[in-house]
């Protein structure tokens, strides 16, 4: 089939950030589809260049459309949504233009991502699978982004909107699946496919690690906790800076490392400065390629993954911790919800507190003390990735539950 991708924030193997959509196209092509990516220029390093407002190229079997839409974590919520509607409008136009589609697949955040899916379904006379990455609106109401009760209103009305017209939804957590299933979408039309480990790029060989401290000396002589990931307002990283701080006292041997961008980066600088811990045992290192994190994460001995204390975000299906996962690392993240039911179930990591550094420390540094219990975590992380999360059979499950399902009905 020919499947249309629509996806605001692509990200190349070659960037920073979540790749599943790119490692699902890759797996779609080599099934056989045809498959032609919508995006915006927001998710791709600088090393691309695109000065036309609509860039055609092919990376991997995949055919890109990449429209100049300009996004940063640092824009306001504001300038965000602008963003979103700019990229909507345009890769409207761009669906119209497609010729002989056979699939429409719309990956959210942003929920605009419905108005190109609902308009390419409707001109190509076509199934549409809605993949829900984030609840919304209910997380920008939480966080206080959408404030507003006619864009509440109309936020809602695009959402049971977008779930009308598929075929099927794609959750990313028994919790979305369940927010998905509460407007009224059929259950069993919906399938939870998380976000997954792709073994591949994130088992290495421990020499990759063992490099990585010959480059980075400061952080050898230790364990190593690291953060990799988006340092947003809902990351809550400066929690992981006070972590280090209440370390220090209790074994300054552990090394803390965040690596990553976001709007938060100079007040976690700043943290740090303030704590004292600044180069001292934690560092902040910039945002790297998907490609290259595997050799810090076999640098790491615990891996974390953090946000801010808000019930909504329990939902959530970061990135990090199944990189963590397929790189055989236990995880330790201080949220409530499915991810910390399956941490407490499996071993493959701990639950520390949401809001209390000094008993996060201790939990912590109790954790890495016992060396026979992060091996039996790290063991954990591996059989759940292997069999669990494994990203290779995950999407032979989506394919053949949505993909190849829909083209026979």
């Amino acid at each position: 089939m020919h499947i249309l991708y629509l996806h605001q924030y692509f990200v190349p193997i070659d960037s920073s950030g979540g790749t599943r959509s790119y490692e699902f196209a890759q797996r779609l092509i080599k099934a056989g589809h045809r498959v032609t990516m919508i995006t915006s220029s927001g998710g791709f390093p600088s090393n691309y260049h695109f000065d036309k407002a609509v860039n055609l190229l092919e990376l991997d079997g995949i055919r890109l459309k990449v429209l100049s839409v300009p996004y940063s974590g640092r824009f306001s919520y504001a300038r965000r949504i602008l963003a979103f509607l700019d990229f909507a409008f345009k890769s409207i136009i761009q669906t119209l233009q497609e010729d002989e589609v056979d699939l429409i697949f719309a990956t959210s955040t942003p929920l605009t991502i419905a108005l190109p899916g609902i308009v390419g379904k409707l001109r190509h006379k076509c199934p549409m699978v809605f993949e829900v990455r984030d609840l919304w609106p209910e997380l920008p109401i939480a966080v206080g982004a959408l404030k507003n009760p006619l864009l509440i209103r109309m936020a809602r009305m695009l959402e049971k909107s977008a779930y009308h017209h598929a075929t099927r939804v794609v959750a990313l957590s028994p919790g979305m699946a369940q927010g998905v299933a509460a407007t009224g979408f059929p259950p069993e039309h919906i399938e939870m496919i998380p976000n997954c480990c792709d073994i591949d790029l994130f088992r290495v060989d421990a020499s990759a690690g063992e490099k990585f401290l010959l480059e980075h000396p400061y952080l050898r002589g230790g364990d190593v906790v690291t953060y990799c990931g988006a340092l947003g307002m809902l990351n809550g990283v400066d929690y992981l800076v006070r972590i280090a701080a209440e370390m220090r006292s209790r074994n300054p041997k552990i090394r803390f490392v965040i690596m990553g961008f976001g709007a938060k980066e100079e007040e976690i600088i700043a943290e740090a400065q303030r704590c004292g811990v600044w180069q001292t045992n934690l560092w902040l290192l910039p945002r790297m390629a998907k490609k290259d994190v595997p050799a810090l994460l076999s640098a790491t001995t615990l891996a974390t993954s953090l946000f801010v204390d808000l019930p909504e975000m329990w939902n959530n299906s970061a990135n990090k911790f199944f990189d963590a996962l397929a790189a055989a690392r236990p995880v330790a993240i201080n949220y409530q919800g499915w991810q910390a039911d399956f941490l407490q179930s499996s071993g493959a990591g701990i639950v520390i507190p949401a809001n209390d550094s000094r008993q996060s420390a201790w939990a912590i540094d109790e954790f890495l003390r016992d060396k026979e219990k992060c091996t039996r975590a790290r063991e954990a992380a591996v059989h759940a990735a292997d069999t669990v999360f494994n990203r290779d059979l995950l999407a032979v499950r989506g394919e053949s539950r949505h993909i190849l399902t829909i083209a026979g009905d």
